[in-house]
C-alpha cells in the first residue's frame, strides 16, 4: 500500500539539512530504484522553488511499503528525523486515484 509521510521542520534548521542531504536522498533513490516511491520533495517556507535563505518547512514523501508499521520503521530512520531536521513526522496510508 502507499503512505504518505510528512515530515515537518524544525525552525532555522537548514544547515543542518544540508549536512544530512546525501544520506536522505540515497535512501529515497533506493525507494525508487525499487519501484516504490510515487513523489517526495521539500516545502519551500516561501513562495519560491528555490527558497534560499528561508529553507523549507519540511518535506513530503508518497512511497509504497508493505504495512504502515513498515512506513513508520522507515520513517524514524530518516537522516533528516537523526539530524534534527524534522521535529515532527507523521504517516498515513494514501490511496492513489489519480492519476
Amino acid at each position: 500500500m502507499w503512505y504518505t509521510l510528512i515530515g515537518e521542520d524544525h525552525p532555522d534548521s537548514l544547515s543542518a539539512r544540508l549536512a544530512a542531504r546525501g544520506d536522505h536522498l540515497a535512501r529515497l533513490n533506493l525507494l525508487k530504484e525499487q519501484g516504490r516511491l510515487l513523489v517526495a520533495g521539500p516545502n519551500p517556507a516561501i513562495d519560491n522553488p528555490e527558497p534560499g535563505a528561508a529553507g523549507f518547512s519540511g518535506s513530503v514523501i508518497i512511497a509504497e511499503f508493505d504495512s504502515l508499521a513498515e512506513a513508520q520503521s522507515w520513517a524514524d530512520a530518516d537522516p533528516y528525523l537523526a539530524a534534527g531536521v524534522y521535529r515532527q513526522v507523521t504517516v498515513k496510508p494514501f490511496k492513489r486515484v489519480l492519476p
